[in-house]
């Protein structure tokens, strides 16, 4: 029996799948002694499994200075500060239209810089931070945008219709962005590196992380009658002030994304 929906999540994973890199890559390294460092984790944990243990204990484990979150809830709030108040004393959340909480986690004082709706179809806001950090002030964009499904559902439209929405919403972030600091946009991008919104930070001179260092890796995960599908739509996104030397993903948690975890320090 011909099954639309399952049609739908088949092409998706196709047309992802054939735009994932297979280039050699790049090895990892260690900070030299006494070098600068700075360490961050993306993750979407998920709005429907708020305190999964697992996926706290992934925060905890990645040993991170700063933690970067979408898909936070009032729930995983509370959770988190009960769990991981310790390890990070400098803890934001924003809430926001279901699966669009965002949230900050931080060793290091951190200035909460801008807080910034979506413009029409993006669905969810983005937010900058500064955070005195161990490299310096150091400004990230926390991005959650439009996911690859359209407005009645369909995901092979929606793959083919939403990537100016996303363009559109990262290009609209990126104007609160201060072009005079080293800069870092993380997330869930609900796209891989050829997508639309990563096009328009490569223009502005950024790349993704991950792909450098595990140019096969896949972030999100799903199961369906005929087999997991897997595909890269989370992403640490750099510019040429910041050097990554490393960048890798967390098999870690029950959300349906897995962690992202980058290392970087000032460029040469």
């Amino acid at each position: 029996m011909f099954h639309p929906r399952l049609f739908s999540l088949l092409t998706f994973l196709l047309a992802t799948s054939l735009s994932a890199s297979c280039s050699t890559p790049k090895p990892r390294s260690e900070p030299a002694p006494n070098q600068p460092h700075v360490r961050v984790m993306s993750y979407n944990v998920n709005y429907g499994l708020a305190g999964d243990p697992a996926a706290i204990e992934a925060i905890r484990r990645g040993g991170t200075d700063v933690v970067f979150l979408q898909e936070t809830t009032p729930a995983w709030e509370t959770k988190l500060r009960e769990e991981l108040a310790a390890d990070y004393p400098y803890m934001h959340f924003r809430h926001c239209c279901g699966a669009g909480g965002l949230a900050v986690l931080s060793k290091h004082p951190l200035r909460l810089a801008d807080y910034m709706q979506a413009p029409r179809g993006g669905w969810f806001p983005g937010w900058r931070v500064v955070v005195d950090s161990p490299i310096g002030e150091l400004q990230v964009l926390n991005v959650h945008l439009r996911p690859p499904v359209s407005d009645t559902g369909s995901v092979v439209s929606g793959y083919f219709s939403t990537g100016d929405i996303r363009r559109r919403q990262i290009e609209t972030f990126w104007e609160k962005v201060d072009p005079e600091m080293p800069t870092l946009v993380v997330g869930d991008f609900n796209e891989d590196t050829d997508g639309d919104a990563l096009e328009f930070l490569a223009t502005r001179g950024l790349e993704s992380a991950l792909p450098e260092f595990e140019p096969s890796a896949q972030t999100w995960r799903w199961p369906t009658s005929v087999g997991q599908i897997d595909s890269r739509l989370d992403h640490v996104v750099y510019d040429e002030r910041l050097r990554p030397l490393d960048a890798r993903v967390l098999q870690a948690g029950r959300s349906d994304h897995l962690p992202v975890v980058a290392t970087f320090v000032l460029g040469d």
